[in-house]
């Protein structure tokens, strides 16, 4: 009862003053002309012969951006001269086509003007093997052909997938990749990094307790947790926020 009346409602405050301090976080745009260039954290892939994975994250486009992010994953085998990317598109629902692409592009794009950020990095010896697991794992995705924005199935609940199904990349997902906890029918599952448990009825109204996200409540989609092996607070609307809890010692010269 104290968490309901009180908890909950100083945390979403307090992720609306953090938001409204940092207003360009998500920014409206007109989606013919907003920007999706890429912004240069993308390895050159002729250039670089190692395997790589790279999951992003960019605040959604529109209105939608001021909740939560899109997410993304891109991987290039050792010798590969370009990356394959994975990713759900919810307008292409609207044309009566599947909403899951797998194609080839540059990964590190802006999403509709917003500037993404790189959420995990593998690359080096047994990526290979990683990248081959993503793959059948994308493939298998039950909703490939359905989208909702909230709860789920969307962007989000599609990565989550795939790092149910691949828990050795322990993947972070944070609170603002809104549909990450949408588990369809079951109520009992992994944790989207594929550790720990998470209880979730239809994404809406859930807990998730795991080494990796450490423990976090979901309130109608909307996430508030905490991590303990490094610690920080996790919010909606804002994302995860690290917490220098420890003081760094102090070296004399």
């Amino acid at each position: 009862m104290f968490i309901k009346q009180f908890v909950f409602p100083f945390l979403l405050l307090l992720s609306f003053i953090v938001l409204a301090v940092i207003p360009d976080r998500a920014q409206a745009q007109y989606w013919w002309n907003a920007s999706r260039e890429p912004v240069g954290l993308a390895p050159d892939p002729v250039a670089t012969p190692e395997a790589i994975i790279q999951i992003y994250g960019a605040r959604a486009y529109g209105w939608r951006g001021y909740l939560g992010i899109h997410t993304w994953i891109a991987v290039k085998p050792a010798q590969a001269k370009f990356y394959t990317i994975y990713e759900v598109i919810g307008w292409l629902q609207r044309r009566r086509m599947p909403v899951l692409v797998i194609y080839e592009n540059v990964p590190d794009r802006r999403w509709y003007g917003n500037m993404p950020e790189i959420l995990l990095e593998k690359r080096g010896d047994g990526v290979d093997a990683l990248i081959e697991k993503i793959d059948q794992a994308a493939r298998n995705y039950p909703y490939a052909k359905e989208y909702t924005i909230w709860p789920g199935p969307n962007s989000n609940t599609f990565t989550a997938w795939v790092s149910r199904s691949v828990p050795e990349l322990q993947l972070d997902l944070p609170p603002t990749a809104i549909g990450k906890d949408y588990l369809g029918y079951r109520l009992i599952s992994q944790a989207p990094s594929g550790s720990g448990f998470q209880i979730s009825f239809f994404g809406l109204l859930g807990v998730l307790v795991s080494a990796v996200e450490g423990i976090e409540f979901n309130l109608l989609g909307l996430s508030f947790g905490a991590n303990w092996n490094s610690p920080a607070i996790r919010l909606p609307l804002v994302g995860r926020k690290d917490l220098d809890l420890w003081p760094q010692p102090v070296i004399e010269k």
